[in-house]
């Protein structure tokens, strides 16, 4: 495993593949490994980079509450760490998503597309002023013992609820072996299955590294404290908005999980217009694209790279 400081903070770090780089960046309160059934879809054709923010996944804890432009900084920070100091496809789940187009807006000379994965959506945020509470709550619950024996049930219960294969429990994937030799991208010439949506065999399960991660109060701090962030977060990115163009011409893809939820389909569908992005629903998938659609998150990646005449 791979750990790099960042303002003092260590960061864990994944990077697998060869090729162009794309960099994805998870949800409130995942973990790297929750792109596991994306990579191997991805590595043979690019270089991945996968890192748990602070206080997720195996990262230390935050230093400092969390803004959309650090979130974006942290982002051009581990790349430099790795020595990625090109053009990047940058890849945002959920709230992650604020992130991912607050580095296209605030780095647009490193970004060589964005694609949101059902990222959030607010049209009229509101910032907490405080996170006083959520971290009072995080310190109650620490000291009750909670993570340690609800942590790892907590995560399977959300997991369950954010896919769409609800027919039995589903247990969470630990890292994936993956082929990283490199390769041009796949292309269909001739009828038959997609090489991406066919794909490697499903990744392995390993419950002894989600406990690892979700026992601990660390993680039930960080994803406090991110979540009393998001008002703030939202509000800051709306504001970049206005004074931060997207580079022109990015190639930029919304893709949306609307579960059969109109409202959501049409919030999703108003941010691609916003964006001037390319949108596309993961069907059937729930919140959970990477785990539902692992082929389409990938496909929506290579995709970038293509629009732009390249390999």
């Amino acid at each position: 495993m791979t750990f790099v400081r960042i303002g003092g903070v260590p960061h864990h770090v994944v990077a697998e593949g060869s090729g162009p780089v794309c960099v994805l960046s998870a949800g409130l309160g995942m973990s790297w490994f929750d792109w596991d059934p994306v990579v191997p879809h991805l590595a043979p054709y690019r270089t991945v980079v996968r890192f748990d923010r602070p206080g997720h996944g195996l990262s230390a804890p935050a230093a400092a509450p969390p803004t959309a432009a650090g979130e974006a900084d942290r982002i051009a920070a581990v790349l430099d760490a790795l020595g990625h100091r090109g053009p990047v496809v940058v890849v945002g789940h959920s709230i992650a998503g604020f992130h991912a187009e607050a580095f296209a807006r605030l780095h647009p000379d490193r970004t060589a597309g964005l694609v949101l994965v059902d990222s959030s959506v607010e049209e009229d945020p509101r910032p907490s002023r405080t996170t006083a509470p959520a971290r009072a709550l995080g310190a109650v619950l620490a000291a009750a013992g909670l993570p340690a024996a609800l942590g790892p049930a907590v995560r399977d219960l959300a997991v369950r609820a954010g896919t769409v294969r609800r027919g039995g429990p589903r247990p969470d994937p630990g890292p994936a072996p993956v082929r990283t030799s490199p390769g041009p991208d796949p292309v269909r010439t001739s009828p038959g299955p997609d090489p991406v949506r066919t794909g490697p065999a499903p990744v392995r399960t390993d419950r002894a590294l989600v406990r690892r991660v979700y026992r601990t109060s660390r993680v039930l701090r960080g994803t406090l404290l991110e979540n009393a962030r998001y008002g703030a977060v939202a509000a800051e990115l709306l504001a970049l908005r206005e004074d931060r163009p997207l580079p022109p011409g990015l190639p930029v893809t919304v893709l949306a999980a609307p579960d059969g939820s109109a409202r959501w389909e049409r919030r999703q569908r108003a941010l691609a217009r916003r964006l001037g992005a390319r949108y596309e629903a993961a069907e059937p998938s729930g919140h959970l694209v990477m785990r539902d659609r692992p082929d389409q998150v990938a496909r929506a990646v290579l995709d970038v790279r293509r629009s732009q005449g390249g390999a």
